[in-house]
């Protein structure tokens, strides 16, 4: 992992780079969260960033090591969480883009370049970008997203375990593991049940 994509667009004139990701897209239940990071011109990757990388290649120890490190060191870091009503109403690929939108504008910094993970910009947002499929593994202020809204979705599921006990969201995070597909069957949908996924729209 390195910041070659950053300090290319830096020696274009661009000074405040947002790498924004999204987490959550998959899971039956609960919202999708994304994050935008920005690292300052002259930020460089310490030892301490050696396991930067995608948050779904990272242990959890690891994220939540990375997780302090980013929020204290980039120069803006923010998330923005999209429920389980509006994914259901808008669909998960609008949910998702809507989330990045919404956490570049919470940014304290005003981004000038956006680097997007996936395939799809964020059309809301009229800034320069760049949408790169598994930008979470090549860009380092992406993976710094990534990370950012792994954790904090994580703790969201956590709190929603103590509502919904049942469940098991405190391991499986909404994501449709056998567990969880054998709790649905046997409780039926949850108030935080994406209700638009299979298997309840079935």
């Amino acid at each position: 992992m390195n910041l070659d994509h950053e300090k290319s667009l830096i020696s274009q004139g661009y000074q405040a780079i947002a790498g924004i990701d999204e987490v959550g897209r998959g899971p039956l239940a609960g919202p999708v969260v994304a994050a935008a990071v920005i690292f300052a011109p002259d930020f460089t990757l310490t030892p301490a960033y050696n396991y930067l990388t995608d948050s779904k290649k990272l242990s959890e120890a690891r994220r939540l090591a990375l997780f302090p490190l980013i929020k204290t060191e980039a120069l803006a870091c923010e998330i923005s969480v999209v429920s389980h009503h509006t994914i259901d109403r808008i669909n998960i690929l609008e949910a998702s883009l809507l989330a990045m939108g919404e956490a570049v504008k919470k940014l304290k910094v005003a981004p000038d370049y956006l680097l997007v993970d996936g395939k799809f910009p964020i059309k809301q947002i009229k800034l320069p970008q760049a949408a790169i499929i598994n930008g979470d593994a090549l860009i380092a202020s992406i993976a710094a997203a990534s990370i950012i809204a792994k954790v904090s979705r994580d703790w969201l599921m956590q709190g929603y375990h103590a509502d919904y006990p049942h469940y098991g969201f405190d391991r499986h995070k909404g994501y449709g593991t056998k567990q969880h597909l054998a709790a649905i069957k046997t409780h039926g949908p949850c108030p935080i049940h994406r209700l638009s996924f299979a298997p309840f729209k079935n």
